[in-house]
């Protein structure tokens, strides 16, 4: 059984989870806690789906990679939301079809399939939670597809920096996994936008001078 202080933690990161009876108690009375590092895989493609995770604290992604390596990150998790594709998995008795690796330190619970179901099925605000989070990810998986089908890189790249404050900490690196490209042509664009001085690089951050510039350039 989860201790008190979890369960309260649980709550109040998962307010849908707030019920008056005992299905909450019966779901976690045996749930997985854990701490995990940053960058470590939680699950993988092609793998059974061992539960459903509530993010107490920290971040992950979930990202669709290639057999050349070259990956494409389809979105983050914190805490309060859900993982629609390890929602899927769970409802359609599948095995995961991304890959999920923590950005950060991550405290987490992870609920058994069969209490993720029971959930499903008795507490209303939870199964209204999951739903909408697949339709907020559908959205956002559309809008996906559509930026990589009809916008060019470069389109892409500025509109992903233009849509942050300045300055800007990430790298490359990430800016490729998050566009699905190589680090090679992204930073080359990158250096293009800084010869034309929309932006100034530095390790691991970027300053932005012309974010209409970028603006402009993301909606051709």
């Amino acid at each position: 059984m989860i201790e008190a202080s979890q369960k309260h933690l649980i709550v109040q990161c998962h307010p849908m989870l707030d019920d008056p009876g005992r299905v909450l108690d019966d779901a976690l009375a045996s749930p997985a806690y854990m701490k995990v590092l940053a960058g470590a895989m939680k699950f993988d493609e092609d793998q059974p789906c061992m539960g459903f995770p509530l993010l107490n604290s920290g971040s992950a992604k979930v990202i669709k990679a290639a057999p050349n390596g070259r990956e494409l990150d389809l979105y983050d998790v914190r805490p309060g939301e859900a993982c629609v594709l390890t929602s899927r998995c769970l409802v359609d008795s599948a095995r995961d079809e991304a890959r999920g690796i923590t950005r950060e330190p991550v405290e987490l619970v992870v609920l058994p399939p069969a209490a993720f179901c029971t959930l499903i099925n008795s507490v209303a605000p939870f199964r209204e939670f999951v739903f909408k989070r697949f339709a907020e990810r559908m959205a956002d998986l559309l809008d996906l597809i559509s930026a990589v089908t009809f916008q060019k890189l470069d389109e892409r790249l500025a509109g992903a920096i233009a849509s942050r404050p300045s300055p800007i900490r990430t790298t490359h690196q990430a800016l490729v996994d998050e566009l699905g490209s190589v680090r090679e042509i992204v930073s080359r664009l990158l250096k293009n936008f800084e010869s034309q001085g929309w932006v100034r690089l530095a390790r691991e951050q970027m300053e932005v001078f012309d974010g209409e510039a970028l603006r402009r350039l993301s909606a051709e």
